[in-house]
């Protein structure tokens, strides 16, 4: 079946104890992972719904990504920690645990070979690790601010960061060597009221081709002590480094976007929250405004599209995880 985004609507709803800020569905599909404000990991069961806890971090989990093969799962903590799970465990204990930065771990990237890790975070690092024994690879510095996300380029050896001041590197993976360092304005900003940077890659995917690459946010921000801004979704060319379209929200929609996906038929999904609430948007590559956006009902904090193509999750502030449809209603 082909997604319809134009039909989208909620099919489940799954129910948690406290906020939850972070969302991945396995590579099989058959569970949905998310991080809550307990400090805790929840799987659910998609079908079924099934809840299990994974504990063990000491603080919140935004990071969540999985081995190539799918059996394990590798949380990172702002606790600074990557802990390895069983995916499918009937409960889930750690396999291995890393204290791999100093401060918030941020984001997670796997390869696109499987086999390596890469981290970053509030130290300033970016991180590469062994996705199989979790022995450290390689460190890249060179960020001056937090490091807010990281993702490889589909040729695996290349490597781009981007950190508050929305400041993108380029790494060669294979030496460590940073081969450029380019700004995408739109995606920060400074706040001289309260002498504050706000902004930064809430968000960052490569398309399939590797030609350009999305990275999610606020933009136009008018108090940085209140997040008050609008959601912008940058695309940007990789060969020159620069944004070609800042997509945008046809009503001015305030919030950040905090999760994008790039879906195989080759339109973007975001998902919002913030002053203007919770939303689904659906970019073309083509056009600044969004084709579509469906109301999520509360403020999201990630998204996660199925393997399928069809299902979107998305995490929320009100303790729900969301599962939405892109199909007519049944």
């Amino acid at each position: 079946m082909a997604a319809d985004p134009k039909q989208t609507h909620n099919s489940k709803t799954l129910a948690h104890g406290s906020p939850l800020i972070s969302c991945r569905f396995d590579p099989s599909g058959r569970y949905v992972f998310a991080g809550d404000q307990d400090n805790k990991v929840i799987r659910w069961e998609v079908a079924t719904g099934v809840k299990s806890e994974l504990v063990a971090h000491d603080s919140w989990v935004r990071a969540i990504a999985f081995s190539g093969a799918g059996d394990q799962v590798i949380t990172g903590g702002h606790d600074g920690r990557l802990i390895w799970w069983s995916t499918t465990a009937e409960t889930p204990v750690p396999l291995r645990t890393i204290q791999a930065h100093q401060g918030w771990i941020r984001a997670l990237a796997i390869s696109p070979d499987k086999t390596m890790l890469a981290s970053c975070g509030n130290d300033l690092k970016v991180k590469l690790w062994s996705l199989a024994d979790g022995q450290p690879i390689r460190e890249f510095s060179g960020h001056e601010r937090h490091v807010y996300n990281v993702a490889f380029h589909p040729d695996g050896k290349q490597l781009v960061s981007g950190d508050l001041t929305a400041k993108f590197i380029h790494w060669e993976v294979d030496s460590g060597k940073q081969v450029r360092l380019f700004p995408i304005p739109s995606l920060s900003f400074y706040d001289a009221g309260f002498m504050a940077d706000y902004g930064g890659p809430y968000c960052l995917e490569f398309t399939a081709d590797g030609k350009r690459f999305f990275g999610g946010g606020i933009t136009g921000v008018t108090n940085s002590f209140a997040g008050v801004g609008f959601v912008i979704a940058s695309q940007v060319d990789w060969e020159a480094g620069k944004e070609t379209i800042a997509h945008q929200s046809k009503g001015a929609t305030q919030g950040t976007l905090w999760g994008l996906a790039i879906h195989p038929e080759g339109y973007l999904i975001g998902a919002s929250g913030g002053q203007g609430g919770g939303h689904l948007f659906f970019w073309k590559f083509d056009s600044k405004d969004e084709f579509h956006t469906f109301n999520l009902g509360s403020q999201a904090r990630d998204l996660s599209l199925h393997p399928d193509g069809l299902q979107i999750a998305t995490a929320h502030f009100d303790k729900n995880l969301r599962i939405s449809l892109m199909a007519p209603k049944a």
